[in-house]
């Protein structure tokens, strides 16, 4: 019987164990997660947070589930080190868990490892004040959750309900934006970011949003789709502010709020980093393993150590780290087939793919949507009032990327046309048409 061993239980580890026990049913499986619960969404922490599920509706499976399908699941147990030469991992467990004892070792034939990443936050002055988070972890979301002035009721505000404006004062200072004890400030405007805004503000919190590049959604939109986004966002009365870098967390043990380099200040009793990720290396990068951004790996999901497979945030495929959910799934399946029957599956990269719904807009972003350059030909359709914004992009008569905001009709057909690599040059001038068939085109 051959024996594998996973370390992360998030979507990479949980999709790659289940793929292994259906195409080896006389596997022992092994997942061995740090946190103590099992697979959670961490999409959803922000509605969490905002009390609209009860933890129990973040499980994706309960513990019984695995036990069903013959998967061993070790919930708070940290692997501590790796030797692939003699195939050991060495662990370690979380405070309070009595699974293992601090130093135990587990051996095994073949292992995957997808330990995801860690939320990166930039050099800033104050990081460790009172009333600092990041937003990656269950725990996070329940720390959040628990803090004043989340779990306090709301303690009144400005005349009218509405916050003064931004703007400048005498000396150079910007007035209270609702008071430090009702607001909050989430640093970073990326999709977890705006969720988590939107979660804040229904919570009857005074919100503002502070992105370092030049609009919303980076990765996602391009200035013009992010400037319908913005518009549809602050009619939500989140306060928005675009091309601002943190300087510091303002307040002497507790935060109360965020100076701007420009100067500027933004009070807040809470504040939130949304600042991206950073994959977790330390463990392969200490076993000797090849590592760059992310674990690097070939086409087969396999790192420069014979017998370990990297999958999911922490990975790096040709350069990248995708740090998305299709992306993380498609890799497991492919790490687990090889793992089971090397040479049975192969990896070619994960189509730039997000589709979901941000802040009550729904949003779809495919390909190279924000890429420029000589050989692209981007077709834009904007409707700022309806809140709709669409984009095509085109290298060689072909769509090679996409931008759908609320118009999710469109996004299968483009899809399609993308990966079947449609040459669409004889209708370029009617393809942005409400009335024109994309289906009509594969």
């Amino acid at each position: 019987m051959r024996r594998y061993v996973i370390v992360g239980n998030g979507i990479a580890g949980v999709t790659a164990a289940q793929s292994i026990v259906r195409a080896d049913p006389s596997a022992e499986v092994h997942i061995y997660g740090a946190e103590p619960y099992p697979y959670y969404r961490r999409p959803r922490l922000w509605e969490f947070i905002a009390g609209e599920i009860e933890q129990d509706a973040l499980y994706f499976r309960l513990p019984a589930w695995y036990a069903e399908r013959g998967i061993h699941l070790h919930l708070g147990i940290r692997a501590t080190s790796l030797d692939p030469s003699a195939h050991r991992l060495t662990l370690r467990p979380r405070s309070g868990q009595e699974l293992v004892k601090d130093g135990s070792t587990v051996e095994y034939d073949r292992l995957l490892l997808a330990m995801g990443a860690r939320p990166f936050v930039p050099p800033c002055e104050g990081t460790d004040k009172t009333g600092v988070f990041t937003l990656r972890t269950l725990d996070d979301a329940q720390a959040i959750k628990a803090y004043p002035p989340l779990s306090s009721p709301p303690m009144g505000g400005t005349e009218g309900g509405a916050s003064p404006p931004m703007g400048g004062t005498e000396g150079g200072a910007s007035p209270p934006m609702g008071g430090t004890e009702r607001g909050a400030v989430v640093i970073g405007g990326g999709l977890l970011g705006l969720e988590t805004a939107r979660a804040l503000r229904t919570t009857g919190l005074e919100v503002t949003v502070v992105e370092f590049s030049p609009h919303l959604l980076p990765r996602q939109l391009d200035a013009e789709g992010a400037q319908v986004l913005q518009s549809l966002l602050e009619a939500q009365e989140l306060r928005i502010i675009t091309g601002a870098a943190t300087e510091a967390i303002l307040g002497d043990e507790r935060a109360d709020g965020i100076r701007l380099r420009d100067g500027r200040r933004v009070p807040g009793g809470l504040v939130i980093f949304s600042t991206g990720i950073r994959s977790e290396v330390a463990l392969a990068q200490a076993a000797g393993l090849e590592v760059n951004r992310g674990i690097v790996v070939d086409n087969q999901l396999q790192t420069s150590a014979d017998d370990v497979f990297a999958a999911g945030d922490a990975a790096e495929f040709e350069g990248r780290v995708y740090g998305i959910i299709p992306a993380a799934i498609e890799q497991a399946k492919v790490a687990a087939a090889q793992m089971v029957a090397p040479g049975n599956a192969a990896y070619s990269g994960t189509l730039p793919a997000t589709t979901l719904k941000v802040a009550g807009a729904e949003l779809a972003s495919l390909g190279e949507c924000v890429a420029e350059g000589d050989e692209l030909t981007p077709l834009r359709h904007v409707d700022l009032a309806a809140g709709h914004y669409r984009k095509f992009v085109l290298r060689k008569g072909r769509i090679v990327g996409a931008i759908l905001l609320n118009d999710k009709t469109r996004v299968q057909p483009i899809t399609q046309l993308i990966q079947q690599d449609v040459d669409v040059s004889a209708y370029a001038d009617r393809l942005l048409d409400d009335d024109f068939a994309l289906a009509s085109l594969f």
